[in-house]
């Protein structure tokens, strides 16, 4: 029996409706509840969180029911992926606030306008990856080997923290654009002088938007050793990408007691990559996907939440 293709009922009506609430969800974010800039708080964040869990798992049956168990459970094991590497970018999020010293007061503007862009740049990746697979099979062989690596180097490198301001990308930024030391409330850009210079925020968002990309070169080949079909993998990360703010705000003060998080991760990389470095000798159903990539991670937070135990880590990494 051959699978319905999701992309094929999915028509050009479906895409509009689905980019339609993906925008009236944004603006209902910005123009409604995050109008004014505040300090989200630990509740609202929560509320938030909750909201887009619920919002992405309707979606997830919605797909069920419509398309059937196969890419039913193709959505909910690339969302669980997306939403498990994302948390990798909390790690880098919490680390660009604290070099910035971005005030509490404004990170929800930065995170916003950062997750905006990172929506476009994944769809122009997610069609590009898609149309490049279609037409070059054996590229599906060297994303599979990337992610592999890029697993093992998350393993390896698990406990170092990045130096921000000294890496390249920020030195080049810095000498392309003319750029103050002193924030000017929440704008991105002041007059000093006469001059437009770049403010702290929006060097901030430059560098949000830029760790983005790079993650985004791991999460988008590891959604396309789940599945092939476009709608599914450009919904599934979308969904995830949309809570990652609320996440952040969440769990940015105890990120130290994931301690063994980045070797989960790291085995979901290595996993969806020899998945996707095999596919044409080595078929791996979908439910069976799901359950090895959720084991992985529940091990790896059951795991890090028992020896955090107490709001420290206990015992070495």
């Amino acid at each position: 029996m051959v699978a319905m293709d999701l992309s094929s009922v999915a028509s050009p009506a479906v895409w509009a409706a689905f980019l339609a609430f993906v925008l009236a969800m944004l603006a209902l974010d910005l123009g409604v509840f995050h109008k004014k800039a505040h300090v989200v708080s630990f509740k609202e964040a929560a509320s938030w969180s909750a909201v887009w869990i619920a919002l992405a798992l309707v979606f997830n049956a919605i797909v069920w029911w419509q398309f059937g168990p196969k890419l039913g459970t193709e959505f909910l094991t690339g969302y669980l992926i997306e939403k498990s590497l994302s948390v990798d970018n909390i790690f880098v999020f919490v680390v660009i606030f604290a070099t910035f010293q971005v005030p509490a007061l404004y990170q929800h503007r930065v995170l916003f306008w950062g997750i905006l862009g990172a929506l476009v740049m994944r769809a122009v990746m997610i069609f590009a990856g898609g149309a490049m697979l279609e037409r070059f099979h054996w590229l599906i062989y060297v994303f599979g080997a990337f992610l592999v690596f890029t697993g093992v180097k998350l393993l390896t490198q698990r406990n170092e923290t990045p130096d921000l301001e000294k890496g390249w990308f920020m030195r080049t930024a810095r000498r392309v654009i003319p750029s103050t030391a002193k924030y000017d409330g929440e704008k991105f850009f002041s007059k000093v002088d006469g001059k437009w210079l770049a403010t702290p925020l929006f060097m901030a968002l430059l560098l949000v938007e830029f760790t983005d990309l790079i993650f985004a070169l791991d999460s988008i080949p590891a959604i396309f050793a789940i599945t092939r079909d476009p709608f599914i993998v450009f919904t599934s990360n979308i969904f995830a990408i949309l809570g990652l703010r609320s996440l952040y705000f969440l769990l940015a003060g105890v990120m130290d007691r994931f301690v063994y998080l980045k070797i989960g991760l790291s085995g979901v990389l290595v996993f969806v990559g020899l998945k996707m470095a095999l596919i044409d000798v080595l078929k791996i159903p979908s439910m069976v996907s799901l359950l090895v990539i959720a084991t992985i991670l529940g091990t790896s937070i059951g795991a890090s939440l028992w020896v955090s135990r107490g709001g420290k880590p206990q015992g070495l990494v």
